[in-house]
């Protein structure tokens, strides 16, 4: 199975590319991001590097353009997208440019030249295109959009409280230090499945979906928890 990441340098996409790379299953990654995993920290400590290839566009978030590439994203299987940014000081409009927009545009060139695809987006516990709260109407309508692209299959996860393993480190200076100070806390959640899950486990549950093609379509802490633990 040959999969293409998004976002493989935050946290979450750092342990969907670890489980990639150890999945006998996969036999090559392909990582689209605005700068190298190197650069961001994340190549060094990866396990099967031989699998790992990557393709660097500086210019996306601002051309939100992929259809020069497209031939450099023919052939997958599979698309995992944990790629995210955070909402806070943000506009409504400048939050949907980066968020549904890039998002939206990167899965059009995918569908268009992988009719075979499998699409994995990563939103978040309480996304909701009704709700209230503008990252998560925002997320909501992403989701909406990508499920009514023609991919063999489309999921959207919404994991609530991460747990990052195998030494992942968030690229948010203070998220590290809360992981840290908050770390006995973090653990405990963990025992309970509902409400905490890791980034192992994140990881395996989108191949497991990738291979399985459920019908169920929104997939929670539980979900990913009972089919990816």
């Amino acid at each position: 199975m040959r999969v293409v990441i998004f976002g493989a340098s935050g946290m979450v996409g750092q342990g969907v590319l670890r489980e990639c790379l150890v999945n006998e299953g996969v036999t090559e990654v392909l990582c689209v991001s605005r700068s190298p995993l190197q650069a961001d920290g994340v190549q060094a400590t990866l396990p099967q590097k031989s699998k790992l290839r990557e393709l660097v566009r500086p210019d996306c978030f601002s051309t939100q353009d992929f259809e020069p590439v497209a031939a450099e994203l023919t052939g997958f299987d599979a698309c995992y997208f944990p790629l995210g940014v955070s909402s806070v000081g943000k506009s409504e409009a400048d939050y949907t440019h980066i968020t549904r927009d890039l998002t939206l545009s990167v899965a059009k060139t995918l569908a268009a030249h992988n009719p075979a695809m499998v699409f994995i987006y990563v939103s978040g516990e309480g996304t909701d295109t009704n709700s209230k709260t503008m990252w998560a109407r925002v997320k909501g309508g992403t989701e909406d959009a990508l499920l009514a692209m023609p991919f063999r299959g489309a999921y959207m996860f919404r994991p609530g409280a991460i747990l990052p393993k195998h030494g992942i480190r968030s690229k948010t200076a203070a998220y590290n230090v809360l992981y840290r100070i908050f770390y006995p806390v973090f653990l405990l959640l963990s025992k309970f499945p509902k409400i905490a899950t890791d980034t192992e486990t994140v990881g395996r549950a989108m191949l497991r979906v990738t291979r399985d093609l459920p019908t169920e379509r929104y997939w929670n802490t539980a979900a990913i928890n009972r089919i990816g633990r």
